[in-house]
């Protein structure tokens, strides 16, 4: 069984001119074949965002109020997957099966989808990085970008009340590897046995209840993180924090608050795993979390850090 990715988000929002402008500004291209009285948003590898009304009946009941991720659709790569998956989850709260896809609960709350993949192979010009002996640029300036264009959906983060059980759903039911844990405190989990960092991080915070953190969305380099998030705090989007750099997953970021729910993450140069890859056992720790970040984010006009001006 082959889980590629995360393949749609589907959104309940309280204010749809608002949250269309944000994924316009956040780079997303908007495509009209959507269903009657909803929104959809592209990524470049065709990933797909739709906006409903959060009163709409076509949607899964919410795990917290306000706007937030109603639906969490997972990309298989063949028909027998879905079978495979018939047999995992024909047990799980929620289950159904119909010719092209398997649903269900997770124990978070959250419903999720599995369905054959369309995403496409994306090829995209980025310059090289110049290293100590690693010479990958010549004769040519590395790009400066004027916004973020996400290639893909990267991953999600959940906050969860019973961490354990959530973590043994996706390991048993859905074969989820455990890529690093913070003790007591977080799980981060890739698909496959082979892939990036992570496409789902599970974290547990006291007294708070299930919901979503942030989605991630990757772009090409460095560059483009810093030139997405400064294009966003021009349009007025503030930074939740960013631009800064995970050592647990190496990974470049710049979080926006999202008037979707939670955050939207650009990011880039994450850790790439295999089965030789030994999960560790970290305590949370600001430095773990962050080697370095802007609180605010940088200003597009002014290319320093936004100062927050206290009343």
């Amino acid at each position: 069984m082959k889980i590629k990715g995360i393949e749609e988000l589907h959104f309940g929002v309280e204010d749809m001119e608002q949250a269309c402008r944000f994924l316009s500004d956040f780079g997303l291209k908007a495509d009209n074949s959507a269903v009657q009285d909803a929104k959809l948003y592209r990524t470049l590898n065709q990933s797909r965002l739709y906006l409903y009304d959060k009163g709409d009946r076509r949607l899964p009941n919410a795990f917290e109020a306000g706007s937030t991720l109603r639906t969490l659709v997972w990309g298989v790569e063949q028909a027998s997957d879905l079978d495979a998956l018939t047999e995992r989850l024909v047990d799980v709260q929620g289950y159904a099966r119909d010719a092209d896809s398997v649903s269900c609960l997770d124990p978070n709350g959250m419903y999720l989808r599995f369905q054959l993949s369309t995403q496409v192979p994306v090829e995209l010009t980025v310059p090289g990085i110049n290293q100590h002996g690693d010479i990958r640029r010549v004769d040519a300036p590395s790009p400066v970008y004027e916004r973020g264009e996400p290639i893909g959906i990267g991953h999600a983060v959940f906050f969860v009340e019973d961490l354990d059980a959530v973590e043994a759903f996706y390991h048993e039911k859905l074969g989820f590897q455990v890529s690093d844990r913070y003790i007591g405190k977080g799980v981060f989990m890739r698909a496959g046995t082979e892939g990036h960092h992570h496409d789902l991080f599970l974290l547990k915070v006291p007294n708070k209840p299930a919901g979503l953190n942030h989605v991630a969305f990757t772009v090409r380099d460095i560059h483009e993180v810093i030139g997405g998030g400064m294009a966003m705090n021009r349009k007025d989007w503030s930074t939740f924090i960013g631009p800064g750099r995970h050592p647990i997953s190496s990974a470049y970021f710049w979080y926006v608050n999202s008037p979707l729910g939670g955050a939207f993450e650009y990011y880039t140069n994450d850790d790439y795993l295999t089965a030789a890859w030994q999960p560790r056992t970290l305590e949370h720790r600001l430095e773990l979390f962050t080697e370095w970040a802007v609180e605010g984010g940088l200003d597009g006009n002014t290319r320093r850090q936004v100062v927050t001006q206290l009343a």
